[in-house]
């Protein structure tokens, strides 16, 4: 099992409503997945030298206040944080090899969610409708997201055994299924020097595809790529900075639907999770084919 949900806002109407329609998108998979959940929102662009980091820390109790002027001091560098229970955004000239470096030296216990210039990224442990409130899922703005529910099958319930998983900057990819080969995948990646983070058999998948791109790849070559590389079922859903994209095993055995229309463009593995939203029954409804690459632009 696990649930995925994606939503990319065709119109400024639908970009100010994000939160509001994804929201109850991804509290319906949480029968999918009721183990954790996470939720990547992509914004309007931070200027080039600026990046956002997502943070994410276990102990609830966290005093960001001290981190962030921990970080001012240390790194003499420019910057602004938002927090919300153990989630927080720092808006930083700081570039990510430094602040990567400044963030395990001093702070150890923080984990790094996510870098980029658009992306913001929620992962917890619990429902997703708890997680959604925590976060004031109903609240956020932007242009696509890309949420999951984990139902945990083969390595621990942890945020960082959550999903969405990402690499590199302004990537992320979310999975229904299983992956049978992760161990040879990742073997070959750290011979490439990428460092894992989680024994998490997405975490390959995800970090394959990014360094498949970093060799130059587009997106649809890396997944091309990934075909004759990744063993198992699998429908992935990832994310770029300006794309959602959408692809399924040759088998599809993993179920996924998608609903299209002039405003939005709609994904979710029941239609269940669609129901709600605007003009449904008027969108463009079909079942993804297997090994084809569904791609749509911000």
């Amino acid at each position: 099992m696990c649930g995925i949900v994606g939503f990319l806002a065709k119109t400024p109407q639908m970009r100010d409503k994000l939160g509001e329609l994804v929201t109850p998108m991804l509290n319906c998979m949480g029968t999918r997945g009721p183990d954790s959940a996470g939720l990547a929102v992509f914004t309007e662009p931070l200027p080039d030298q600026q990046r956002r980091y997502s943070l994410y820390v276990h102990n609830r109790r966290f005093d960001w206040g001290v981190l962030f002027d921990d970080f001012m001091d240390e790194t003499d560098a420019e910057g602004e944080m938002i927090d919300v229970e153990s989630h927080a955004a720092l808006v930083s000239t700081v570039s990510p090899p430094r602040f990567k470096t400044w963030l395990t030296k001093s702070y150890p216990e923080v984990h790094l969610l996510s870098v980029g210039h658009r992306i913001d990224l929620y992962k917890d442990e619990g429902h997703p409708e708890e997680i959604s409130e925590r976060y004031g899922f109903p609240d956020l703005t932007g242009t696509h997201a890309v949420g999951h529910t984990r139902m945990a099958t083969e390595s621990a319930v942890s945020p960082a055994h959550a999903h969405p998983f990402t690499a590199g900057e302004d990537f992320c990819l979310v999975h229904n299924g299983s992956l049978s080969n992760p161990y040879s995948i990742r073997r070959k990646l750290e011979r490439q020097g990428i460092h894992f983070e989680t024994d998490n058999d997405t975490e390959a998948g995800c970090r394959f595809i990014e360094w498949r791109m970093r060799q130059g790849d587009t997106l649809e070559q890396a997944i091309h790529a990934s075909f004759k590389e990744l063993d198992g079922f699998f429908t992935f859903l990832m994310a770029t900075a300006d794309k959602l994209l959408l692809v399924r095993d040759p088998f599809a055995c993993k179920p996924a639907v998608v609903a299209e229309t002039d405003d939005y463009v709609a994904i979710a593995s029941e239609f269940r999770s669609l129901a709600h939203l605007p003009n449904v029954q008027d969108a463009r409804v079909f079942e993804p084919s297997p090994e084809i690459i569904y791609s749509w632009n911000v």
